[in-house]
């Protein structure tokens, strides 16, 4: 925990559950101070842009959290960081898949092509202000045999997955190019992220240095 080594430094909340976020936190040297998942809605509105989406829910995420932080002394003045990543063909957003029957029509829907990745990642201060980005990524995929989609499906990875696939699991194999950041298709881009908290105050590199 950043606090436990009294150096007074300040708090991180992080607004996701997932292992992934945590994990690429964890490889920037942050440990967040809590996990505090945001429970939202993650429906597009009508009309609705991948783009724009991926922003939207990662501010909502972010908000939504700070405000359940504030009610609580010890997390009351913390950073908050969030996170969302939405997949994307064309102007198609694909879901994050529950079904077997949504995840093979998705995989059969990027084999042997290019689709896009936009994953929105939002920060909000100890004083409140809100600060985001947006970092889109093009990955492309090799023509999947029936044999290779049914042995994913099998592995049952594709469960609660944007596109229904983890890239940086047994999905990797299916990647012919990746043109952006491999961070941010597995859901938290590392650069992006660090520029928020390092502009914000948030001392990211002065925790390295604690680790030594």
């Amino acid at each position: 925990m950043t606090q436990a080594n009294g150096q007074g430094l300040p708090k991180l909340v992080l607004a996701s559950a997932s292992p992934r976020r945590l994990a690429l936190l964890q490889q920037m040297g942050i440990e967040p101070d809590h996990l505090l998942p945001a429970d939202l809605d993650e429906t597009p509105e009508q009309n609705e842009l991948p783009r724009p989406l991926a922003q939207r829910l990662a501010q909502q995420k972010a908000q939504s959290a700070a405000m359940l932080a504030r009610k609580n002394p010890l997390y009351a003045n913390a950073f908050v960081l969030a996170a969302d990543t939405v997949v994307a063909v064309g102007r198609r957003i694909l879901p994050k898949c529950e079904m077997r029957d949504e995840a093979k029509q998705c995989l059969s829907l990027l084999s042997g092509r290019a689709h896009r990745v936009y994953t929105g990642v939002a920060l909000v201060t100890p004083k409140g202000t809100l600060r985001h980005r947006v970092v889109e990524s093009r990955v492309s995929f090799k023509r999947l045999s029936h044999a290779e989609m049914d042995a994913y499906l099998a592995s049952g990875e594709w469960h609660g997955k944007a596109g229904g696939y983890a890239i940086q699991g047994l999905a990797g194999a299916f990647v012919v190019n990746l043109v952006g950041s491999y961070p941010g298709v597995v859901g938290l881009p590392l650069y992006e992220t660090a520029s928020l908290l390092s502009g914000e105050g948030f001392p990211v590199s002065t925790l390295w240095s604690l680790k030594a």
